[in-house]
Order: structure tokens, then sequence, then C-alpha cells
């Protein structure tokens, strides 16, 4: 296979580089990552600049074609799979990402926004996420058996799988959940705080996220609250 991986979290993200490790099985590997951290930037594209790339001759993985993007994790996979590769990829695989995506999180993702770029240009993509500087064990164990069990899955137009690894020790670990569904939920409900007044009238906020750690049956975020790898299928509008 040929395999196309990127990220939000930057091109030496360690993430990143676990996964690129687990692609190898594979297939031939290709990486485009965004020069910088891009989280949360959804499905943002580069349109009124130029995306500047650079090979990565020292990545710390042996046989990974490797290279830097100066634009989102979107631009990365248009450019990267348009331009850079060759031949266009057969599967386009995007994180580890250092951070649950799911639930109504979703929509911001620049994670799953990039999986779904690879669903817009027709390729079998997987966004694949874990908790915010939480332990690797878990993702590192169950990896292989979840891609083994869905990298070969055929292309369907607008669907990506996202897979979502919990916050737990692997013995506390139930197993995977297969066919989740996105909880209409929030990992993370927001508010503003005012920080600072400013001159002129203005005001300056910060957000700041309360945990609501409350989720419907069935559902990726249930899965993770329960402590089950989660993975499901996500759709985009129109299909």
């Amino acid at each position: 296979m040929r395999i196309l991986l990127t990220n939000d979290d930057g091109i030496y993200a360690h993430g990143l580089e676990r996964l690129a490790k687990a692609a190898l099985k594979y297939g031939e590997v290709w990486i485009v990552a965004p020069a910088e951290e891009r989280s949360a930037a959804s499905h943002s594209v580069t349109l009124r600049d130029h995306l500047d790339v650079y090979p990565i001759k020292d990545y710390p993985v042996e046989g990974v074609r490797a290279f830097s993007c100066s634009g989102m994790p979107v631009d990365c996979v248009r450019v990267g799979s348009l331009s850079v590769m060759p031949e266009k990829p057969d599967v386009v695989l995007s994180g580890i990402n250092n951070g649950f995506n799911m639930a109504s999180d979703l929509q911001y993702s620049a994670t799953v926004g990039a999986a779904f770029e690879g669903a817009f240009q027709e390729f079998h993509s997987i966004a694949i996420s874990e908790a915010f500087n939480g332990p690797h064990d878990v993702t590192d164990h169950y990896l292989p058996e979840i891609l083994d069990k869905i990298i070969y899955e055929p292309f369907t137009p607008g669907h990506i799988y996202n897979v979502n690894f919990p916050d737990c020790k692997l013995s506390e670990c139930k197993g995977i959940l297969y066919d989740r569904k996105v909880s209409k939920g929030m990992f993370f409900k927001d508010r503003y705080n005012e920080i600072e007044k400013l001159e002129n009238g203005g005001i300056r906020y910060m957000i700041e996220g309360i945990l609501t750690p409350g989720a419907e049956d069935g559902t990726d975020y249930k899965a993770i609250l329960d402590h089950y790898v989660s993975v499901g299928i996500a759709n985009n509008i129109g299909y």
C-alpha cells in the first residue's frame, strides 16, 4: 500500500512518529505534516498564501519519506496526495493526536479535518487520537489490531474511521468497541473568562473548558468514559 500520514501536532510530534512505525508494516509510508502545531484548525485550507514544503532528512523513523508543510493539516493532505507523492495514496492516516477527537469536538478537530480531506480526495481515511499527555500503552497495544481490521476496508465516499484510545492503564482497558456513533454531547463545555480590561473599552478573554463527563450509550464518548477503545465511522454533510 501507499500510505500518507499527517497530523495537527507538527512534523516532530511523538504520536506521528509512533504511527509511522506502525504504518510501515503495510507498505510505503509518506509523511506530509505541518511545520508547527495546528490544533483545532478544523478543515481550514490555505488559499491566499503559498505553501512551503521541505524534506525532513533526519526523520527518526527509518524508511519513511517525510516532509514538513507550512500550511494546515488539510493542506498537507492536498499537497501531499496531489503533488508531493508521485502516485496517489491508498489510505490516509491522521494522528496520533495528542487529545481526544470525539463527540461534538469533531467539528473543530484538524486531525479529523485532514482525514475528511482524504475522503474528499477519494482515499480511505482514518483519524486516530488518544488522551492529552496521557499514557501510550493502550494505544500502542491495540493500534496494530485495529489497523489490521480497518486499513484494508474499501473506501466509502464521505466517510472516515475515527479511533480514540482511553485515558487509562492497559490493565484497566476493557477492550475495543466498534461501530460507535458520534456523541451529540461535548467533552468540554467552554466558557470565556475576562482576564483584562483593555484601552478604548476592549476586554481580553481566555477560554476555559469545563469537563462534562456524560454521554449516550453506544457512542464514542461513552466508550472512552467506560475505558474502551472507540472505533466508529463519521460522515460529512451530504452523505
